[in-house]
């Protein structure tokens, strides 16, 4: 069944082995392939279970046949929801004994056997690092002020995450003003609904912000769940220590290319990536001759980071660094060096020396953040500016990137434009948005060397798009290929609206499965305001009067009557009091648990379309998810 906390199960065991992500995305599967021939019985998993790729890659047809026979040989026996978690567990462990190891091939997700607790451990270094990250950035808050400093040594920090507070906090840190903090719950004591509200304000926003939370859920952060916490907490300082590298933050990143084509390459590549690139430029100025690949086992020696260092500040170069030759006592010269410099210790000489990558990538990225040693050239201002000048292309982009990475693929984008030219990310997000509909077996899994596999995998996206209604006109695979923006754009907008759509329909919002369209969800949208008492009306996704948030405000007040603090609203009259409105409607529909990538700017000039529609029609689901509690509605 389906309570306001999830979805749970009848056996408690069963129920231990998956969060409620986890839960979510199987219920989902499992309902699709029963509405496909009206029931589910034995004799169907076998085929229909390929779906699930981590079984469906890992035995053949043949061996789940026999395996599902082995252990239920009445072929006939109806499978609910709890059988079909107990079959799929099974295979899963099955699968996972003939690779050999605890994981089966690609698993992302799902299998959570209850020993496998047993193997999470968390490095204390990087538990110490962090806390202290957390104590220098969070020291001046008000409300956390008289909890800091945390001990390093103890777990006081999975204790204090256990509210929320903490980590939505630390969220805007990284990058400010992500949360409203209005919208946090700050009572000394939280009852158990506020508690999961901050969390579901937390989760909602990592993802927000670019942070892979798919595995992670709200009850998770509220037992202080430590590989989870220290995981989540772990992304959150990386996206901010890496902020800064990017060529609209930082322009003298173009002092490390040579023209426009390196430039273009320059902007595609993910932040380590460039991280990398730009230590590596440095250190072609000194006599170190090896190129650094990685933040791990090539910077044990310290050798990189002395040489480094001289290049970025000599005046605190010291000889000994590279004439001593254990790599231990050159690991404690260069922190020494580094903190001549001003940067925060992230690791210890003993993390350099055991090659700890997150560690590692802290401390470069931080180094580059104090003193990045690199000039702006006139002619490369001019170059810049014509590769970003397309604001709203940006604006598009990462409301895209973070959609599509929020939905669990194997694969992580950072660039939406050169990431989905393969085709595999857009079968992936596909088969999320429409499970089963994507042929496995005529996909081709990167890397991908040969053009024309990149071809054949984006005609078929073309082709499942055309079976899903998308407006395709004169598009075929080969333009995805050749990274055509505004064609790239067109579909995902279809393919995020179709997810919106998918949705609605599996919360049968429509009793006869009526295919829903945009004048439904306005009709509901306004009917649901009047009935509160308000007279607000809208006519379209466009309407100007939505630029004060008023609307919005109303409605997610008559769908939970507690969620908005009227006392907190403006008129949304000047443009700040309507940036103001706009930025608590984000948090407020996010701590609703509203899954929304849109920037207050969206909302205050009315431009994105898709992500209007979809705080919309969230608060459709929100309100069908309350009602799920007394009808079992499943999610």
């Amino acid at each position: 069944m389906t309570s306001h906390w999830g979805i749970l199960v009848s056996d408690p065991c069963l129920q231990n082995q998956f969060t409620q992500v986890e839960l979510r995305s199987l219920k989902s599967q499992f309902m699709s392939m029963r509405r496909e021939s009206g029931r589910l019985n034995i004799g169907d998993l076998a085929s229909k279970m390929s779906r699930l790729r981590v079984v469906g890659e890992n035995l053949s047809e043949e061996e789940r046949v026999s395996y599902i026979h082995d252990l239920y040989q009445n072929s006939d026996q109806d499978v609910d929801f709890e059988l079909f978690l107990k079959v799929y567990l099974k295979l899963q462990t099955f699968a996972s004994s003939r690779t050999g190891n605890n994981n089966a091939k690609n698993s992302s997700a799902f299998l959570k056997v209850a020993t496998t607790t047993l193997l999470h451990t968390i490095s204390e270094s990087e538990k110490a690092s962090y806390v202290t990250h957390i104590n220098n950035y969070l020291a001046e808050d008000e409300f956390l002020k008289k909890y800091l400093p945390l001990d390093p040594s103890t777990n006081d920090l999975f204790e204090i995450a256990k509210d929320g507070v903490l980590l939505c906090k630390l969220i805007n840190v990284a990058v400010p003003t992500t949360i409203d903090e209005r919208a946090i719950n700050t009572k000394r004591l939280l009852n158990p609904w506020e508690r999961n509200e901050n969390h579901t304000l937390c989760l909602n926003s990592a993802k927000a912000i670019g942070c892979t939370v798919v595995n992670i859920g709200t009850q998770d952060l509220i037992e202080g769940r430590r590989h989870l916490v220290l995981g989540l907490i772990s992304q959150i300082i990386k996206i901010q220590l890496l902020a800064n590298l990017n060529l609209k933050k930082t322009p003298q990143l173009l002092e490390l290319v040579d023209d426009s084509k390196d430039m273009e390459e320059l902007m595609s590549l993910p932040p380590e990536k460039i991280l990398l690139r730009w230590m590596n430029f440095h250190l072609k100025k000194t006599e170190y001759k090896k190129i650094v690949t990685n933040f791990s086992s090539d910077v044990k020696d310290a050798e990189a980071y002395a040489h480094l260092l001289n290049v970025l500040a000599p005046e605190y170069t010291n000889p000994l660094t590279l004439a001593v030759k254990n790599p231990f006592e050159r690991a404690k010269l260069v922190l020494e060096h580094a903190e001549k410099m001003g940067c925060k210790r992230y690791l210890t000489a003993r993390d350099i020396v055991e090659g700890s990558p997150n560690l590692n990538l802290a401390f470069v990225a931080h180094i580059f953040q104090i003193r990045n040693g690199l000039s702006t050239l006139a002619k490369q201002n001019s170059l810049l500016e014509s590769l970003l000048d397309d604001t709203q292309d940006s604006r598009e982009e990462r409301v895209f990137r973070l959609w599509i990475n929020s939905l669990g693929n194997s694969t992580y984008i950072n660039n939406v434009f050169e990431d989905v030219r393969n085709g595999w990310v857009l079968l992936e997000t596909l088969d999320k948005v429409s499970p089963g509909i994507v042929n496995w077996k005529i996909a081709n899994k990167p890397p991908i060397k040969m053009p024309f596999k990149k071809v054949e995998n984006c005609n078929q996206v073309v082709k499942i798009g055309k079976q899903l209604k998308f407006s395709l006109v004169n598009i075929a695979g080969n333009d995805i290929v050749q990274g055509y923006k505004k064609l790239i754009l067109a579909y995902l907008w279809q393919l995020m609206r179709c997810n919106i759509l998918q949705l609605l329909k599996n919360l049968r919002f429509h009793s006869h499965g009526k295919e829903i369209i945009d004048a439904d969800i306005l009709q509901w949208a306004n009917t649901k305001v009047r009935s509160s008492g308000s007279q607000s009306h809208i006519y379209s996704f466009k309407d100007k009067s939505l630029s004060d948030g008023i609307f919005f405000l109303e409605l997610l007040s008559a769908v939970q009557p507690r969620a908005v603090n009227w006392g907190l609203i403006t008129k949304g009259v000047t443009d700040q009091e309507k940036m103001m409105n706009a930025t608590y409607i984000i948090s407020i529909a996010r701590k609703l648990g509203c899954s929304i990538f849109l920037l207050p700017e969206d909302i205050t000039e009315v431009r994105n379309v898709v992500e209007i529609k979809y705080l919309i029609s969230f608060s459709i689901l929100y309100a069908l998810f309350i009602k799920s509690i007394y009808n079992h509605i499943f999610i």
